[in-house]
Protein backbone atom coordinates (compact mmCIF):
# COMPACT_ATOMS: atom_id res chain seq x y z
CA UNK A 1 0.00 0.00 0.00
CA UNK A 2 1.16 3.54 -0.85
CA UNK A 3 0.68 6.75 1.27
CA UNK A 4 1.30 10.06 1.15
CA UNK A 5 1.71 11.40 4.96
CA UNK A 6 0.97 14.66 6.31
CA UNK A 7 2.02 15.93 9.75
CA UNK A 8 4.18 18.08 11.83
CA UNK A 9 4.58 17.70 15.20
CA UNK A 10 7.09 14.96 17.28
CA UNK A 11 4.16 12.46 17.69
CA UNK A 12 3.25 12.61 13.86
CA UNK A 13 7.48 12.01 13.32
CA UNK A 14 6.59 8.51 14.94
CA UNK A 15 3.80 7.51 13.60
CA UNK A 16 5.68 8.32 10.29
CA UNK A 17 8.27 5.89 11.02
CA UNK A 18 6.07 3.42 12.07
CA UNK A 19 4.40 3.48 8.99
CA UNK A 20 8.04 2.38 7.52
CA UNK A 21 8.60 -0.52 10.18
CA UNK A 22 5.18 -2.20 9.08
CA UNK A 23 6.11 -2.59 5.43
CA UNK A 24 4.24 0.54 4.02
CA UNK A 25 5.42 2.38 1.06
CA UNK A 26 5.38 6.15 1.91
CA UNK A 27 5.59 7.72 -1.23
CA UNK A 28 5.89 11.50 0.22
CA UNK A 29 5.17 13.68 3.35
CA UNK A 30 3.78 17.36 3.60
CA UNK A 31 4.73 19.45 6.63
CA UNK A 32 4.96 23.04 7.37
CA UNK A 33 7.57 25.05 6.09
CA UNK A 34 10.85 25.53 8.35
CA UNK A 35 10.73 27.98 11.02
CA UNK A 36 13.12 30.02 13.01
CA UNK A 37 14.63 28.28 15.02
CA UNK A 38 14.12 29.01 18.71
CA UNK A 39 17.93 29.57 19.23
CA UNK A 40 17.64 32.53 16.98
CA UNK A 41 20.18 31.27 14.55
CA UNK A 42 18.73 29.87 11.01
CA UNK A 43 15.80 27.76 10.39
CA UNK A 44 14.67 24.44 11.84
CA UNK A 45 12.34 21.74 10.15
CA UNK A 46 9.58 20.18 11.61
CA UNK A 47 10.17 16.74 13.44
CA UNK A 48 8.35 15.16 10.32
CA UNK A 49 10.44 16.98 8.08
CA UNK A 50 13.61 15.69 10.17
CA UNK A 51 12.04 11.87 10.14
CA UNK A 52 11.40 11.87 6.51
CA UNK A 53 15.04 13.21 5.57
CA UNK A 54 16.45 10.80 7.42
CA UNK A 55 14.02 7.85 6.44
CA UNK A 56 14.93 9.08 2.60
CA UNK A 57 11.17 10.09 2.00
CA UNK A 58 10.49 13.11 -0.02
CA UNK A 59 9.06 15.98 1.51
CA UNK A 60 6.85 18.80 0.90
CA UNK A 61 6.89 21.82 2.94
CA UNK A 62 4.56 24.27 0.73
CA UNK A 63 3.70 27.93 2.24
CA UNK A 64 0.44 27.68 0.49
CA UNK A 65 -1.93 24.39 -0.70
CA UNK A 66 -1.53 26.35 -4.05
CA UNK A 67 -1.40 25.03 -8.13
CA UNK A 68 2.34 24.42 -7.82
CA UNK A 69 2.23 22.68 -4.76
CA UNK A 70 -1.27 20.94 -6.79
CA UNK A 71 1.09 19.61 -9.59
CA UNK A 72 3.50 18.35 -7.60
CA UNK A 73 0.68 16.39 -5.30
CA UNK A 74 -0.50 15.17 -8.77
CA UNK A 75 3.00 13.29 -9.63
CA UNK A 76 2.50 10.79 -7.32
CA UNK A 77 0.48 7.60 -7.13
CA UNK A 78 -1.14 6.59 -3.13
CA UNK A 79 -3.70 4.82 -2.08
CA UNK A 80 -4.13 6.91 1.43
CA UNK A 81 -3.68 10.19 2.61
CA UNK A 82 -2.67 10.03 5.86
CA UNK A 83 -2.70 12.91 8.17
CA UNK A 84 -1.77 13.38 11.49
CA UNK A 85 -2.07 16.79 12.93
CA UNK A 86 -0.44 18.87 9.71
CA UNK A 87 -2.14 21.80 10.92
CA UNK A 88 -3.81 23.52 7.86
CA UNK A 89 -6.85 23.27 6.59
CA UNK A 90 -6.40 20.91 3.53
CA UNK A 91 -8.38 21.39 -0.38
CA UNK A 92 -10.80 19.55 -1.51
CA UNK A 93 -8.64 18.72 -4.40
CA UNK A 94 -6.39 17.20 -2.38
CA UNK A 95 -9.27 14.88 -0.24
CA UNK A 96 -10.00 13.54 -3.78
CA UNK A 97 -6.30 12.85 -4.52
CA UNK A 98 -6.03 9.20 -3.09
CA UNK A 99 -6.98 5.66 -4.47
CA UNK A 100 -8.52 4.67 -1.31
CA UNK A 101 -9.45 7.21 0.98
CA UNK A 102 -8.20 10.27 2.49
CA UNK A 103 -7.46 9.25 6.29
CA UNK A 104 -6.99 11.40 9.54
CA UNK A 105 -5.76 10.19 12.97
CA UNK A 106 -7.44 12.07 15.36
CA UNK A 107 -6.75 12.57 19.40
CA UNK A 108 -10.20 11.96 21.17
CA UNK A 109 -13.08 9.82 20.55
CA UNK A 110 -15.44 11.98 17.41
CA UNK A 111 -17.45 13.49 17.95
CA UNK A 112 -16.07 14.71 21.07
CA UNK A 113 -13.17 17.48 20.94
CA UNK A 114 -13.17 18.22 17.29
CA UNK A 115 -10.59 20.89 16.53
CA UNK A 116 -6.98 21.07 17.31
CA UNK A 117 -6.00 20.78 21.02
CA UNK A 118 -8.34 17.34 22.07
CA UNK A 119 -5.77 16.34 24.32
CA UNK A 120 -5.65 19.86 26.71
CA UNK A 121 -9.10 19.78 26.48
CA UNK A 122 -9.77 16.77 27.77
CA UNK A 123 -7.11 17.53 30.48
CA UNK A 124 -9.08 20.75 31.22
CA UNK A 125 -12.50 18.86 31.97
CA UNK A 126 -10.68 16.40 34.05
CA UNK A 127 -12.09 13.51 31.59
CA UNK A 128 -11.94 10.06 32.73
CA UNK A 129 -10.78 8.63 29.40
CA UNK A 130 -10.16 9.75 25.73
CA UNK A 131 -8.65 8.15 22.60
CA UNK A 132 -7.61 8.02 18.91
CA UNK A 133 -10.27 8.25 15.99
CA UNK A 134 -9.40 7.01 12.84
CA UNK A 135 -11.66 8.77 10.66
CA UNK A 136 -12.68 9.47 7.06
CA UNK A 137 -11.60 13.22 6.36
CA UNK A 138 -14.66 15.38 4.14
CA UNK A 139 -14.81 19.47 4.34
CA UNK A 140 -15.85 19.95 7.69
CA UNK A 141 -13.58 20.09 10.49
CA UNK A 142 -13.26 16.86 12.21
CA UNK A 143 -16.82 15.67 10.81
CA UNK A 144 -16.05 12.94 8.38
CA UNK A 145 -17.32 9.40 9.71
CA UNK A 146 -15.27 6.90 11.77
CA UNK A 147 -13.55 3.95 10.62
CA UNK A 148 -12.16 2.65 14.48
CA UNK A 149 -11.93 4.21 18.04
CA UNK A 150 -9.31 3.22 20.50
CA UNK A 151 -10.37 3.89 23.98
CA UNK A 152 -7.38 5.17 26.95
CA UNK A 153 -7.70 5.78 30.41
CA UNK A 154 -6.66 9.42 31.42
CA UNK A 155 -4.68 9.01 34.79
CA UNK A 156 -4.68 11.65 37.70
CA UNK A 157 -0.97 11.83 37.24
CA UNK A 158 -0.72 12.31 33.48
CA UNK A 159 -0.42 15.79 31.63
CA UNK A 160 -0.62 16.89 27.65
CA UNK A 161 3.02 15.60 26.94
CA UNK A 162 2.26 11.65 28.73
CA UNK A 163 -1.31 11.89 27.52
CA UNK A 164 0.13 12.18 23.85
CA UNK A 165 2.68 9.86 24.48
CA UNK A 166 0.31 7.14 25.19
CA UNK A 167 -1.92 8.01 22.45
CA UNK A 168 0.92 7.59 19.63
CA UNK A 169 1.60 4.71 20.78
CA UNK A 170 -2.19 3.28 21.02
CA UNK A 171 -2.29 4.61 17.37
CA UNK A 172 1.02 3.12 15.95
CA UNK A 173 -0.70 0.14 18.09
CA UNK A 174 -3.22 -0.11 15.43
CA UNK A 175 -2.77 1.73 12.44
CA UNK A 176 -1.45 -0.64 10.44
CA UNK A 177 -4.41 -2.92 11.03
CA UNK A 178 -6.83 -0.11 10.34
CA UNK A 179 -5.28 0.73 7.22
CA UNK A 180 -5.16 -2.54 6.17
CA UNK A 181 -8.79 -3.66 7.00
CA UNK A 182 -10.01 -0.25 5.41
CA UNK A 183 -7.85 -1.34 2.17
CA UNK A 184 -9.77 -4.92 2.10
CA UNK A 185 -13.15 -3.37 2.59
CA UNK A 186 -12.95 -4.78 5.97
CA UNK A 187 -13.94 -1.37 8.12
CA UNK A 188 -16.62 0.78 6.62
CA UNK A 189 -16.98 4.47 7.96
CA UNK A 190 -19.31 5.20 10.35
CA UNK A 191 -21.21 8.80 10.16
CA UNK A 192 -20.74 10.71 13.51
CA UNK A 193 -23.83 11.58 15.68
CA UNK A 194 -23.63 15.60 15.11
CA UNK A 195 -25.88 16.36 17.79
CA UNK A 196 -23.74 15.35 20.66
CA UNK A 197 -20.61 16.88 18.97
CA UNK A 198 -18.05 19.23 21.01
CA UNK A 199 -15.42 21.48 20.16
CA UNK A 200 -11.64 22.32 21.21
CA UNK A 201 -11.06 25.80 23.29
CA UNK A 202 -9.04 27.70 21.33
CA UNK A 203 -5.68 27.99 23.04
CA UNK A 204 -3.00 31.06 22.91
CA UNK A 205 -0.40 32.32 25.20
CA UNK A 206 -3.28 34.01 27.56
CA UNK A 207 -4.72 30.98 28.34
CA UNK A 208 -2.15 30.17 30.60
CA UNK A 209 -2.61 33.03 32.56
CA UNK A 210 -3.50 32.56 36.28
CA UNK A 211 -5.99 35.25 38.03
CA UNK A 212 -5.44 33.27 41.83
CA UNK A 213 -7.85 35.36 43.23
CA UNK A 214 -10.49 34.08 40.61
CA UNK A 215 -9.44 30.68 39.88
CA UNK A 216 -9.86 27.53 42.25
CA UNK A 217 -6.95 25.03 42.93
CA UNK A 218 -8.45 22.20 40.78
CA UNK A 219 -8.71 23.81 38.03
CA UNK A 220 -4.86 25.62 38.43
CA UNK A 221 -3.83 22.17 38.81
CA UNK A 222 -5.34 20.57 35.23
CA UNK A 223 -4.28 24.03 33.60
CA UNK A 224 -0.60 23.28 34.58
CA UNK A 225 -1.32 19.66 33.09
CA UNK A 226 -2.76 20.28 30.00
CA UNK A 227 -0.35 23.39 29.26
CA UNK A 228 2.99 22.00 29.98
CA UNK A 229 5.18 23.39 27.99
CA UNK A 230 3.04 25.89 25.67
CA UNK A 231 1.55 27.58 26.50
CA UNK A 232 2.84 27.29 30.30
CA UNK A 233 1.32 28.88 33.23
CA UNK A 234 2.24 32.25 34.41
CA UNK A 235 1.12 35.22 36.77
CA UNK A 236 1.18 38.90 36.85
CA UNK A 237 2.64 40.13 40.12
CA UNK A 238 3.86 44.00 40.54
CA UNK A 239 4.08 44.59 37.13
CA UNK A 240 6.25 41.30 36.27
CA UNK A 241 5.08 38.48 34.53
CA UNK A 242 6.20 35.27 36.20
CA UNK A 243 6.41 32.08 34.91
CA UNK A 244 5.10 28.97 36.64
CA UNK A 245 7.18 25.62 35.92
CA UNK A 246 6.22 23.54 39.08
CA UNK A 247 3.36 23.41 41.09
CA UNK A 248 1.71 20.71 43.24
CA UNK A 249 -1.41 20.88 45.79
CA UNK A 250 -1.19 22.18 49.25
CA UNK A 251 -1.08 19.47 51.74
CA UNK A 252 -1.16 21.30 54.44
CA UNK A 253 -3.83 21.76 57.20
CA UNK A 254 -7.18 22.80 55.04
CA UNK A 255 -8.12 25.14 57.75
CA UNK A 256 -5.09 26.83 57.56
CA UNK A 257 -5.44 29.47 55.38
CA UNK A 258 -3.64 33.00 55.99
CA UNK A 259 -5.48 35.97 54.90
CA UNK A 260 -1.74 36.44 53.19
CA UNK A 261 -1.39 36.14 49.26
CA UNK A 262 1.39 35.16 49.09
CA UNK A 263 3.83 33.15 51.43
CA UNK A 264 6.90 30.99 51.40
CA UNK A 265 7.42 27.71 53.56
CA UNK A 266 10.01 25.13 53.40
CA UNK A 267 8.73 23.11 50.19
CA UNK A 268 7.92 26.56 48.46
CA UNK A 269 5.87 29.63 47.43
CA UNK A 270 2.15 29.19 48.87
CA UNK A 271 -0.59 31.53 47.31
CA UNK A 272 -4.17 31.63 47.87
CA UNK A 273 -6.63 30.52 45.45
CA UNK A 274 -9.98 31.33 45.43
CA UNK A 275 -10.85 27.64 47.76
CA UNK A 276 -7.80 26.80 49.20
CA UNK A 277 -3.88 26.81 48.56
CA UNK A 278 -1.63 25.89 46.14
CA UNK A 279 2.11 25.38 46.05
CA UNK A 280 4.43 26.68 43.17
CA UNK A 281 7.71 24.70 43.81
CA UNK A 282 9.32 26.55 40.67
CA UNK A 283 9.39 29.69 38.90
CA UNK A 284 11.11 31.93 36.80
CA UNK A 285 11.29 35.84 36.97
CA UNK A 286 11.49 37.57 33.44
CA UNK A 287 14.72 37.46 31.86
CA UNK A 288 16.23 35.22 34.86
CA UNK A 289 16.84 31.41 34.91
CA UNK A 290 14.30 28.78 36.59
CA UNK A 291 14.97 28.16 39.95
CA UNK A 292 13.24 26.56 43.19
CA UNK A 293 10.62 28.93 44.87
CA UNK A 294 12.38 27.89 48.14
CA UNK A 295 15.47 29.86 46.29
CA UNK A 296 12.67 33.02 45.63
CA UNK A 297 12.27 33.12 49.08
CA UNK A 298 16.55 34.69 49.81
CA UNK A 299 15.96 37.26 46.86
CA UNK A 300 12.10 37.90 47.09
CA UNK A 301 10.23 37.76 49.96
CA UNK A 302 9.64 41.06 50.33
CA UNK A 303 8.81 41.39 46.48
CA UNK A 304 5.86 38.86 47.10
CA UNK A 305 4.74 40.96 50.20
CA UNK A 306 4.08 44.35 48.71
Amino acid sequence: MKVLFAGSPESSAKILKSLINEGFEVVGAISQPDKRSKRGKGKEASPVSKEAFKLGIPTLKPVSLDESFKREVELLDFDFLLVSAYGKILPDWLLESPNIAPVNIHFSLLPKYRGASPIQTAILNSDKKTGVSIMQMIKGMDEGPVYSFHETEILRYENKRDLENKLTSLCIKNIASDLNNIFQKKLAPIEQNNSKASYCKKINKLSGKIDFSKENTADILQKHKAYIGWPGLYFEKNNLVIKIHELEEYKGNKEDVETKAFRFLSHGLVVKTIDSQIVITYLQFPGKRIIPATDAANSYAKFFEE
